[in-house]
């Protein structure tokens, strides 16, 4: 058997978090001296010591390290890892996305960006032919989520398609997360749908405001400010979900400067 000091120096686990495992119940001493009160350790022991690190080195909480060694198996283990992976995998993308929005701003700020002088068009936007897909998206930058998957199914099913390709954005107001979109494709002929891929004609939108945004994805956020100014100046309002057509993007140009995307907001005069 091994003092508490001894043990420590072996295992490599502070005099302190080994007395706190035993507050908590997470790992008591195989023995206590009565009298001395004295705590006392078994070499047996180490390899659940070893196995308490190694969990809590992996992010687990002491109240999850505790439930899992109380009916310790390798099916158990193997479960609650797996569970672990997903939730880090999780993390890294809400990370990156955080990661992505600082970066965008230090660039903006690099820039000292002034406004842009948008050139401001007034249009009708006819009914099209095409294939949608709609679902929810966990942040506004996760759009190619879902070209993705429309242009493979379209690629499978060989689906002609021609050059009209926007995205429609249903909530009502701004999202951090489960972003409600839809893609659309232009095709000629409709055709049966198959599970989340809809044929389906879009409807005619009377009149729209429509401007023409350069540049990098960033920009958007600004251009759709721009708007927003413009409609309520101009004594406009909404009358429909904005369209964001891509233009120009990742599958035709290779630096984020030459996009090109185009927002169009259904407008009506108050």
């Amino acid at each position: 058997m091994f003092k508490i000091g001894d043990f420590s120096k072996l295992i490599k686990v502070s005099v302190r978090m080994l007395r706190y495992y035993d507050e908590v119940g997470l790992f008591k001493p195989a023995e206590i001296d009565d009298f001395t009160g004295y705590r006392y350790y078994s070499a047996k022991q180490i390899s659940d010591i070893n196995l308490i690190v190694s969990l809590r080195d992996m992010g687990f909480n002491v109240a999850d390290i505790a439930a899992f060694m109380k009916e310790k198996s390798e099916e158990k283990l193997e479960d609650i890892l797996k569970m672990k992976s997903e939730e880090i995998k999780n993390n890294i993308r809400a990370e990156g996305i955080r990661l992505e929005k600082i970066n965008s701003t230090i660039k903006n700020m690099k820039k000292e960006r002034v406004n842009m002088k948008y050139n401001v068009k007034l249009k009708s936007l006819p009914s099209y032919k095409v294939i949608s897909l709609r679902d929810l998206i966990p942040a506004y930058n996760a759009e190619g989520m879902l070209w993705e998957r429309l242009s493979e199914y379209v690629m499978r099913k060989n689906i002609p398609c021609n050059d009209i390709a926007y995205a429609t954005y249903y909530d009502e107001g701004h999202k951090k997360g489960d972003v409600d979109v839809e893609v659309l494709m232009g095709v000629s002929t409709l055709m049966e749908d198959e599970n989340e891929f809809i044929f389906k004609e879009t409807e005619a939108v009377e009149q729209a405001v429509s401007i023409l945004v350069p540049g990098d994805y960033s920009n958007l956020a600004g251009a759709y400010n721009f708007l927003a100014n413009w409609i309520e100046e101009n004594g406009y309002s909404m009358c429909g979900n904005p369209r964001q057509v891509a233009i120009k993007g990742p599958w035709n140009e290779k630096n984020t400067e030459d996009y090109l995307s185009e927002i169009q907001i259904p407008i009506k005069k108050l």
